[in-house]
C-alpha cells in the first residue's frame, strides 16, 4: 500500500528539521524550554507573525488546540467552530477534557468555512442556564477541506465575536499551506486572534506544534498547565529544534508551496483524465473528489491509500515529500478506474 497522499502526517521530516534534531543533539543543554534552541525557534515564529506572543512547544496538535481552547472558556461555556473543524471531529473530546467540560457548536459553512449569517445566528442566541453560551471561536486555516480564509473573510467572522467580548483560536496545523497559497500570517495577530497553534508537524517537523499566545495574559500560569496536562518536554530543544530548522532555511514555506503545487497539478489530472469531479475548491494542499465507493476501493486494491472524509467526498492529501512523478502515476490509475 502506498501512502503517498493518505495525509501529510505520512511523510517523514524535512530534511532541514531532520538535520536540525542531529544538530541539537550535539552537547548540553539547558532543559524543560531554557535552551538556545527554543529560544531561537520561537523568535523565527515571531518573525514569521511580525508580532510579539509567549510561546510553547508541545507534543502535539490536538494538545495544542484543546490546551488553548481551554485558555479561552470556562468549563461552562463552549466553543464556536465549524461542524468539520478537527477540534470537533478528530479530537475524541480532548476539548472537553482538558477545559474541564468546556463545550463545542458546530457551525455550518461550504468547504470547512463558517458561515458568517451562521456565525451571528449562534452570537445571538439568548443565553440560558440550561446550555453552555459560546465564549470563544475556532477558526482553522487552511481549512480541513483545504480552502484558505482571506483576511476578509476573517475579519466578518472574528470582529461580531470580539464585540461580545470573546476570545478567538486559530488551527494552524497547516498555516504554511494557507502562506503559500497568499495568506500574510502577519495580519493574524492584528485581526484578533488571541492564541494560534503554529503548525509542525504537517510542514515536516516531527510531532511537534507550537502554541503562540498573541495575548500574554493567558500565558499566566502557562507551564503550570502544561506540566500538568503532560506536555512539557524536559529535553525541550528535541520539540524546537525541527521548528528552528524549517524556519532558518525557509523551509516551512517552500514545503507548503511544493504541496500546493502538487495539489493543483493532481487537480487538473482529475479534472482532465478522469470522470471524478472535485468537490472543494483546491487552494492548499488538499484534493477532494466525488467517488463512488466502489471505485474509491479500486484504487485501494491497487495500492493507494486515500480516505472518504466527512462529506462524502476522497480526500488525497499532498507533502512536503509528494513528487510529480507519483501525481501522475496516481492519475493513471485513477484513470484506468
Amino acid at each position: 500500500m502506498r501512502y503517498d497522499f493518505g495525509s501529510d502526517n505520512t511523510a517523514g521530516m524535512a530534511p532541514a528539521a531532520l538535520q536540525a534534531l542531529v544538530d541539537a543533539n550535539d552537547g548540553y543543554a539547558r532543559a524543560y524550554g531554557a535552551d538556545d534552541v527554543t529560544a531561537r525557534a520561537a523568535d523565527l515564529i515571531r518573525r514569521r507573525l511580525d508580532a510579539d506572543a509567549e510561546i510553547r512547544f508541545v507534543f502535539s496538535g490536538t494538545a495544542a488546540n484543546a490546551i488553548a481552547l481551554s485558555m479561552l472558556a470556562w468549563p461552562h461555556e463552549a466553543v464556536l467552530a465549524h461542524h468539520a473543524a478537527h477540534v470537533c471531529t478528530d479530537e475524541t473530546g480532548a476539548p472537553g477534557f482538558f477545559g474541564s467540560g468546556v463545550g463545542l457548536i458546530g457551525l455550518p459553512g461550504f468547504s470547512g468555512k463558517i458561515d458568517p449569517l451562521a456565525l451571528h445566528a449562534a452570537l445571538d442566541e439568548p443565553e440560558v442556564g440550561h446550555r453552555q453560551p459560546p465564549a470563544a471561536l475556532s477558526l482553522t486555516q487552511s481549512t480541513e477541506y483545504g480552502t484558505v480564509y482571506t483576511e476578509e473573510e476573517l475579519r466578518h467572522l472574528i470582529e461580531p465575536v470580539k464585540l461580545k467580548g470573546h476570545g478567538v483560536h486559530m488551527d494552524g496545523a497547516r498555516l504554511a499551506n494557507a502562506g503559500a497559497a497568499g495568506f500574510d500570517l502577519t495580519q493574524i495577530a492584528r485581526l484578533g486572534v488571541d492564541v494560534l497553534v503554529f503548525g509542525g508537524a504537517k510542514a515536516g517537523a516531527n510531532c511537534t506544534e507550537a502554541i503562540v499566545m498573541f495575548d500574554k495574559s493567558l500565558a499566566r500560569r502557562i507551564d503550570n498547565r502544561l506540566k500538568q496536562a503532560g506536555q512539557t518536554a524536559s529535553k525541550a530543544r528535541y520539540l524546537a529544534a525541527p521548528f528552528l530548522g524549517l524556519l532558518e532555511d525557509n523551509a516551512w514555506e517552500d514545503g507548503a508551496a511544493h504541496a500546493n503545487l502538487m495539489a493543483q497539478r493532481l487537480a487538473e489530472g482529475f479534472a482532465t483524465r478522469s470522470p471524478f469531479v472535485l468537490a472543494h475548491p483546491v487552494e492548499a494542499n488538499a484534493v477532494f473528489v466525488r467517488m463512488p465507493p466502489e471505485a474509491h476501493q479500486r484504487l485501494n486494491a491497487l495500492g493507494w491509500a486515500c480516505y472518504r472524509f466527512d462529506d462524502g467526498s476522497v480526500r488525497f492529501v499532498c507533502s512536503w515529500a509528494t513528487t510529480a512523478e507519483a501525481v501522475d502515476e496516481l492519475i493513471e490509475a485513477v484513470g484506468g478506474l
